[in-house]
């Protein structure tokens, strides 16, 4: 080190393994593995996973109304939805108020299927090896980090 290096003047935002970025994808990779394994038993994939989350939630809601709760757009959230429904999971249908809104629905099997994803949270929660608590800070603060950053996009 010379007089004027730091440590902070070491850092190489260049470097893979400085990249926040880089830590939050690789991450999301493995929850992804993870949750692949546990939902395979339900027979979903992980956006038609968040899709029931969300209609077990509130079932009746509009497309529209489903993609600002995922992030995601109509022509992302469709060709999920079709499949959902070819599975017998929901139904979708026009609204009779405004025939240009989709209404998604559960059917019964759709309902029932909520009973088997139960102990889904719980796994995940033991294969984390963290507490309710970090994960709920860590939630948090990946909120936060969500929302500052879409304020620039």
């Amino acid at each position: 080190m010379t007089g004027m290096d730091t440590p902070s003047s070491k850092f190489n935002a260049l470097l893979l393994d400085n990249l926040l970025c880089f830590a939050l994808y690789s991450a999301n990779l493995a929850m992804h593995k993870l949750y692949r394994q546990l939902l395979s038993e339900l027979g979903l994939t992980y956006p038609q996973y968040l899709a029931m989350l969300v209609l077990w939630e509130r079932d009746d809601l509009t497309v529209s109304e489903l993609g600002q709760r995922l992030f995601l757009d109509s022509a992302t959230l469709t060709p999920l939805l079709k499949r959902l429904e070819v599975m017998g999971l929901i139904a979708r249908t026009r609204s009779k108020d405004d025939e240009r809104q989709v209404l998604i629905t559960l059917t019964p099997a759709g309902r029932e299927l909520k009973a088997k994803a139960t102990s889904i949270p719980s796994a995940v929660l033991c294969a984390s090896a963290c507490s309710p608590a970090q994960l709920a800070d860590l939630k948090q603060q990946l909120e936060t980090l969500r929302n500052n950053l879409l304020k620039h996009v």
